[in-house]
């Protein structure tokens, strides 16, 4: 199974609600990236079309998407 890129912004609490559902149930992610880092917000927009994060993309499976709440359940019924 492929690890998922997530991309995120330090300090974000929606960030930390899905890094430690990450976490808690042994999900790893094959890169983060911090949109403070040079360049990386740019291509988050390119990419999603807005500066929003938590954004997770899951090459293997053509899924990208923006919310929290849209990435655990996702990667809960990825996990099963």
């Amino acid at each position: 199974m492929n690890k998922p890129i997530l991309y995120v912004k330090t300090g974000c609490p929606w960030c930390m609600k899905v890094l430690d559902y990450a976490k808690d149930h042994g999900i790893e992610f094959a890169e983060l990236r911090n949109i403070a880092t040079p360049g990386v917000a740019e291509e988050l927009i390119a990419r999603g079309g807005k500066r929003q994060v938590p954004y997770l993309v899951d090459v293997e499976n053509a899924v990208e998407m923006y919310e929290s709440a849209d990435i655990v359940a996702y990667l809960k019924q990825r996990k099963s």
